[in-house]
């Protein structure tokens, strides 16, 4: 994956190219890919948005004498000759030669993306009318950076070490988004402020404060809102045979649970796994989980 990048576009009337400047692994490129049409790309050229000072050229056809970016004459800092104009014997299997879908990498001698805020293509055999262009692009755009996929929240959680054979939580520890006031049980909860995915659940578990044992894990239960609004749980994952031995162990077998659901907020994670089989509404005070307090190790 490239460090950093710029992208440049161009099109005319039967020809359009973008390209693509980055940086990867200390060394820079430029990835010219035609989206419409075809060329013989024979040269590159660029330069920073600075044009004062002597311009660099290439000599005969691969010149870019008379290119201009919004009325203003180019300077270009640096230009480097691919291929001599005409197909030739290799007719369409030239190198230089790009046709649709085609993707051609170039090497520049840069030390930073801020040399270059305007790129230049000199090209023949083209598809447009001219059958040639001066190709200059500038306002490179910036890759928009990709956003992370929220992280789904939870009410409660419950990493059950008993329970029945119905598989109803018998001893362990429920962990709540927020403490309830008044909390008689003293039922632990995440600090305050702390978002409520289950990374920050299993970490507070695993704090000094609740002191939490991962190995007597037998299962980790997810409550959130049903459709009613009524708390239920949400899903559920196992413990693999001897437990879970590492805090990464768990968290890939979240990853695994929750992987290609196309939304994991509130009430749509339920819909998204579809777990029917464990959406039984779920208590959210002490009093209403109708247990003896005695069955249970709330921490």
């Amino acid at each position: 994956m490239p460090e950093s990048s710029k992208i440049f576009t161009y099109a005319v009337d039967g020809l359009a190219y973008t390209v693509t400047v980055y940086e990867e692994n200390g060394a820079f490129f430029a990835d010219i890919t035609v989206d419409e049409g075809a060329m013989d790309v024979n040269a590159v050229y660029f330069g920073d948005d600075d044009f004062s000072g002597s311009s660099e050229s290439l000599r005969g056809p691969l010149n870019m004498n008379g290119a201009s970016l919004d009325g203003e004459k180019v300077q270009w800092d640096a230009a480097t000759e691919l291929s001599r104009p005409g197909l030739g014997p290799e007719g369409e299997d030239k190198e230089t030669y790009l046709q649709t879908g085609d993707t051609m990498t170039v090497s520049l001698d840069i030390e930073s993306l801020d040399e270059i805020d305007i790129f230049g293509i000199r090209a023949t055999s083209t598809t447009n009318d001219a059958g040639s262009i001066k190709g200059v692009s500038g306002d490179p755009e910036e890759p928009e950076e990709p956003e992370d996929p929220e992280e789904p929240t939870y009410e409660k959680v419950f990493f059950g070490e008993v329970f029945s054979d119905s598989g109803d939580p018998l001893g362990g520890t429920f962990i709540l988004d927020e403490a309830p006031d008044p909390n008689p049980y003293s039922i632990p909860a995440l600090p305050e402020g702390t978002e409520p995915t289950f990374g920050n659940y299993l970490s507070h578990f695993l704090s000094e404060e609740i002191g939490g044992d991962l190995s007597a894990v037998e299962s980790v239960v997810f409550y959130g809102s049903g459709e009613d609004g009524s708390q239920a749980e949400l899903f559920r994952i196992e413990a693999p045979e001897g437990g879970f031995e590492t805090p990464e162990d768990l968290l890939a077998a979240y990853d695994e649970a929750i992987e290609g659901t196309e939304d994991l907020a509130g009430q749509d994670l339920m819909a998204a796994l579809s777990l029917d089989d464990y959406a039984a509404a779920a208590p959210e005070t002490g009093e209403e989980i109708g247990l003896e307090m005695e069955d249970f190790d709330l921490i």
